[in-house]
């Protein structure tokens, strides 16, 4: 089974029904789901999901959102080391090397998916959107 990091623009898509990527989204958190991927996200993912969907909907509203996320994606560790590789890297985005170098250094996440890699372009993994991604697999 693929191991893959879904970035915060493939959740958002889904959860803010954005067109036209939603569709993409909801078919690979749908593979997620049904056990044909292993998805993996950071924490700070979630906080940054909380932050935006709390702005739209009530704090309960969120909370049910984000347990549905929980029961079909993993959350892979930011630990020291992922910190002190992103504080050490040339990444233009902080943030964005914390999320590289948390997935990076799990040793079992091959790609990551998002619809911005040009954020991720000094990554050692494999870099796709969720439309490469899908004609890969089909």
């Amino acid at each position: 089974m693929k191991k893959v990091f879904i970035d915060s623009d493939v959740i958002l898509d889904f959860l803010f029904d954005r067109k036209p990527f939603s569709d993409t989204s909801a078919e690979i958190l749908n593979m997620c789901y049904n056990q044909h991927l292993k998805g993996y996200i950071t924490a700070i993912i979630l906080s940054n999901i909380y932050y935006l969907l709390r702005k739209t909907t009530t704090h309960e509203n969120v909370i049910v959102h984000l347990n549905k996320i929980m029961l079909i994606l993993e959350v892979v560790t930011t630990d020291k080391k992922a910190i002190l590789d992103a504080l050490e890297s040339n990444f233009n985005d902080f943030e964005d090397a914390l999320q590289n170098f948390s997935a990076q250094n799990s040793n079992d996440i091959e790609i990551i998916i998002t619809r911005n890699t040009t954020d991720y372009k000094k990554s050692k993994l494999v870099v796709i959107t969720p439309e490469n991604f899908l004609k890969t697999i089909s």
